[in-house]
């Protein structure tokens, strides 16, 4: 038969359904209660923690009864009032911070050069490598000695022991970042035309983000206790003392509460850096990229 003279296919009669949910199925989308909805909050579970410790503390402070050894809780935060409306902490507090920023960033700065020479090169390679497996190994306050004698006693000082602290662990993650970034973005990087600094720029940095802001988070927190440790040493910087310092002389003057206000002010300042700075960070990169789990 020709195609021409075929009948055309029957019709499908039109039809509309309703859909209903199946019986004891349940509620599909089912609010969660009250209860749930606090705790799937970070910041309150966090909290909930800190109230936790205190009570512990509270207790255990106000059993041993012994003010000299281990004040309690409530005798800790009266001093961390006291020292917070004399002004005496929160000074301390900005000479530590501003020495803090200074050797952070030159840190950063060198870190970042040394791996750019050692992705684009394979003697920047064999550089950071004999330099990471030299000096990582090194604890930064073991270089307190050699510091006094070439920078003298102030600033400068701190400020090299804290690059030496944060130095290798920002290269040592940021270059094997680098290292895991797939043969494909490398190739769509080079298709674009991009080499050197545009290329470490464009391609390697964002593929490696996850990896860099772990570098940084370690970098930090070897920044600050290596500081608040320096601090204890030889404390005074330029003319001035920070946190170091301040627990240092509470100290010897057996001023224990003081002394336990200014840890809680060291362990505030970390908290407050992991909790706002570096989480915004991963809010607006890496979770944002999808390359991290909330």
């Amino acid at each position: 038969m020709n195609a021409m003279t075929r009948s055309p296919p029957p019709a499908r009669p039109e039809a509309e359904f309703t859909v209903t949910a199946p019986v004891g199925l349940g509620d599909v989308a089912k609010p969660l209660p009250f209860i749930e909805k606090i705790f799937e909050n970070a910041a309150v579970r966090r909290g909930l923690i800190l109230i936790g410790l205190a009570l512990v503390w509270e207790i255990y402070g106000r059993w041993l009864d012994s003010p000299l050894t281990f004040p309690t809780f409530l005798d800790t935060m009266t001093a961390l009032k006291e020292g917070i409306a004399s002004g005496v902490i929160p000074k301390r507090m900005a000479v530590t911070l501003e020495t803090l920023i200074i050797g952070y960033a030159i840190g950063l700065v060198i870190a970042a050069l040394l791996t750019t020479v050692a992705v684009t090169s394979r003697v920047g390679t064999d550089l950071l490598s004999t330099f990471t497996a030299m000096f990582n190994p090194l604890p930064a306050i073991a270089l307190l000695p050699l510091a006094l004698l070439w920078f003298g006693l102030g600033r400068p000082s701190l400020v090299f022991v804290i690059v030496h602290s944060v130095l290798w662990a920002v290269a040592l993650n940021m270059h094997s970042g680098f290292l895991s970034v797939s043969e494909t973005q490398r190739m769509a990087g080079r298709t674009f035309g991009l080499k050197g600094l545009r290329f470490v720029l464009g391609i390697l940095i964002p593929a490696a983000f996850p990896a860099i802001l772990a570098g940084l988070k370690i970098g930090w927190a070897f920044a600050w206790r290596t500081l608040i440790a320096a601090e204890l040493v030889f404390g005074v910087s330029s003319g001035q003392g920070g946190l170091g310092w301040y627990i240092f002389e509470n100290r010897n003057t057996l001023d224990t509460a003081a002394v336990f206000a200014g840890l809680l002010s060291v362990m505030a300042v970390g908290l407050l850096v992991e909790a706002v700075i570096f989480r915004i960070i991963e809010a607006r990169t890496v979770r944002r990229w999808g390359m991290q789990r909330g």
